[in-house]
């Protein structure tokens, strides 16, 4: 495992770990791997059977860091998630058990099975990194990513995420069906280690937060970082959007610009890192009107026309 790569070689090392079980969904891995190097939480939403779950394991595994599984149900409780305090008999105090949120890479499987009440426990640590139980502040390790899978909120037994949570994910992605190809591959299991257990790391956490600390650098030109902005604020006074993204999207899209660049080797964002990851990072963050809805418009639609309308700058390399 090489040590210190750079976002590149460590990017292409991710991506053919992962491809090795997830088969034919190249720009997928490709946004998953720009999430984790801005250490962005990720949504992974499409109906079962395509792999949610696979590709997050696989992240999980292709990473040297702690990484936990939280499967949603509705019988799961917030302190299974954010932990508890617990009576010590022999020092006679509380102590502190913790939950499954603390690792490096959280796999929140099938969070919207999970009741709101619990849904709310991950609030305060996707946005902060820290839990408060009891009027006591725990911080989880560093870095720290949720990557979440959810199936579409019209199947049984499922609860809507509210928007607030939603606006923390920095990233939601539909995986989408395999191509023919990829899916007669997968139904002859010829794939090296099918299952995501038999993945091995190939960077550890130590050169991941070196990563992280490396795009975070990036420069980014103002031009850039304010077609960033009037990306978001197009969205808020498009006719067909009651609430547009918000501030934090806009935050989220210079991250993700900026772990895109890094991984195209490039020290410098440009206006097409912002609208290369525009979809993946706004789209969940808009409501529709319902007068749009009943058009049958859709959050795409809104975004290709606000990408569309946009100038886009020149800005130098800086």
């Amino acid at each position: 495992m090489n040590a210190f790569p750079d976002p590149t070689t460590a990017y292409r090392m991710l991506a053919d770990n992962i491809q090795r079980v997830v088969q034919g969904k190249p720009e997928i891995v490709r946004m998953a791997v720009v999430a984790l190097f801005a250490e962005g939480h990720l949504l992974l939403e499409d109906v079962p059977g395509l792999g949610k779950t696979t590709l997050a394991r696989s992240i999980a595994r292709s990473i040297g860091g702690e990484w936990k599984r939280i499967q949603f149900t509705p019988d799961l409780l917030p302190s299974d998630i954010t932990g508890t305090m617990v009576w010590h008999q022999g020092s006679g105090e509380f102590e502190f058990h913790k939950g499954g949120i603390f690792a490096n890479v959280v796999l929140a499987d099938e969070i919207n099975r999970g009741t709101p009440k619990t849904q709310s426990a991950l609030l305060e640590v996707m946005a902060e990194r820290k839990v408060t139980v009891d009027s006591e502040t725990h911080a989880v390790p560093r870095p720290f990513l949720v990557v979440a899978t959810q199936n579409p909120i019209e199947l049984e037994g499922t609860y809507r995420l509210p928007e607030a949570q939603l606006d923390r994910f920095m990233m939601r992605l539909t995986v989408g069906y395999p191509d023919h190809d990829a899916e007669v591959r997968v139904v002859l299991g010829d794939t090296t280690g099918l299952d995501p257990d038999r993945l091995q790391p190939v960077l550890d956490v130590a050169a991941l937060k070196r990563i992280i600390a490396q795009v975070q650098q990036l420069h980014v030109d103002p031009q850039v970082a304010s077609f960033a902005v009037r990306l978001a604020t197009a969205t808020r006074s498009h006719r067909d959007i009651r609430f547009g993204a918000s501030p934090r999207g806009s935050v989220a899209l210079i991250r993700a610009a900026r772990a895109s660049a890094a991984i195209e080797n490039r020290r410098y964002v440009t206006p097409d890192d912002v609208k290369s990851v525009a979809y993946a990072v706004l789209e969940h963050r808009l409501i529709l009107t319902p007068e749009a809805e009943l058009n049958r418009r859709s959050t795409t639609d809104v975004l290709t026309d606000v990408l569309g309308t946009t100038s886009v700058p020149i800005a130098s390399a800086g």
